[in-house]
């Protein structure tokens, strides 16, 4: 069984959040929360904080989190906020704050005896 969790417009840049999720793929629940929670990137957060949601839904299911494996963290670019910036002369130049959506997916696995 799967059990998803979406958070969208997550003010941080699709790619910060990419190199934190490539290293929690296929991870199980715990050790990938600890992993986040040891991390010093600010991007470790807002993807420990949606997989405790994912964790949550899963629950309500009465399915215990030591059976469950990330198995899909997709990372996918939100709007982006158009900003300037004041450079000489009177002119400006532009540049972009990014937001990010995260979907992620947790999987049951059983262990066969």
């Amino acid at each position: 069984m799967e059990y998803k969790a979406t958070a969208k417009y997550i003010h941080m840049s699709p790619r910060k959040l990419r190199l934190m999720a490539d290293s929690i793929r296929g991870l199980g629940v715990l050790q990938a929360l600890g992993a986040l929670d040891a991390a010093a990137q600010a991007s470790a957060k807002p993807l420990a904080t949606l997989i405790r949601s994912a964790v949550a839904n899963a629950k309500t299911k009465n399915v215990e989190a030591n059976t469950l494996v990330v198995f899909a963290v997709e990372i996918g670019g939100g709007p982006a906020m158009k900003r300037w910036h004041a450079v000489s002369k009177g002119s400006a130049h532009a540049y972009k704050k990014r937001m990010s959506h995260i979907n992620v997916t947790l999987k049951e696995v059983t262990k066969e005896k």
